[in-house]
């Protein structure tokens, strides 16, 4: 859990400081098109797509851009180019297990940059890693005044697993039980940042040398960056002392 937690964490940090509100814009779109497609423009009636819709919200995305990447996906907008989701895997750095979710018009673009992002920091593209993760539910909860009741509200609800990140408590389920938890702390009066469905890794790789772990969160930066990359999960496990080191030496 604490990999994924870790480099959940980072990922926020980092988007909140560095991403470009169209960059990103552009990103939540892509999400809500892809989910639109798959299952139709009624949220009510696709989970996912309800999910896309929440996650642009809570980054104060205009409803008209919204509502144009719906129309985007269900066909209304005949002159929309085509969005693929593909999903790519590998073994970066420290050979920690990767894999990375993109939105595409333009497959072969993608594929060969994420190559060349995996061949630059000198990781493997290609190999098989998603068998190392888990489906999951995953929630964001902002930190009680009385931590050991969330905790308990979230585990009555069908919480999995619980690891505090921060100010906040992530929150593992089943992917089927996701809404119902979010729904249950919701109605608790508890904030929920976050909700998504991702991958979880079922062994974290620990990786305790500066060096090597400023080599792959570089490498796990890299493949974030990019316009094409909606996610990125990976088995990366760096202790608080080593982050905070490699914090203090960047300032």
């Amino acid at each position: 859990m604490s990999g994924h937690s870790k480099w959940s964490t980072i990922k926020r940090k980092k988007g909140a400081a560095d991403v470009k509100r169209s960059a990103l814009f552009t990103k939540l779109a892509k999400g809500i098109e892809v989910a639109a497609r798959s299952g139709g423009g009624n949220p009510d009636l696709n989970f996912r797509l309800k999910l896309a819709i929440q996650k642009a919200k809570a980054s104060n995305m205009p409803i008209s851009s919204m509502d144009k990447a719906i129309k985007k996906g269900t066909g209304e907008d005949k002159d929309a180019a085509q969005i693929e989701e593909v999903t790519y895997e590998g073994l970066g750095p420290s050979n920690i297990a990767v894999v990375v979710s993109a939105m595409t018009d333009n497959k072969n673009r993608t594929v060969a940059e994420l190559r060349n992002i995996f061949n630059k920091a000198g990781a493997t593209f290609g190999t098989p890693a998603a068998w190392q993760f888990d489906h999951r539910g995953i929630l964001r909860v902002a930190k009680a005044d009385d931590p050991d009741s969330l905790e308990l509200a979230a585990i009555e609800a069908g919480a999995l697993e619980i690891d505090a990140t921060g100010d906040e408590l992530e929150i593992v389920t089943e992917p089927k039980e996701l809404d119902k938890v979010r729904t249950a702390l919701e109605s608790a009066s508890y904030k929920v940042t976050e909700a998504e469905l991702g991958l979880v890794p079922k062994q974290p790789v620990t990786i305790t040398d500066p060096e090597a772990a400023q080599k792959a969160l570089n490498f796990l930066n890299a493949l974030e960056d990019h316009d094409d990359v909606d996610q990125v999960y990976s088995t990366l496990d760096v202790p608080d002392e080593v982050l905070n080191k490699l914090s203090h030496e960047s300032r």
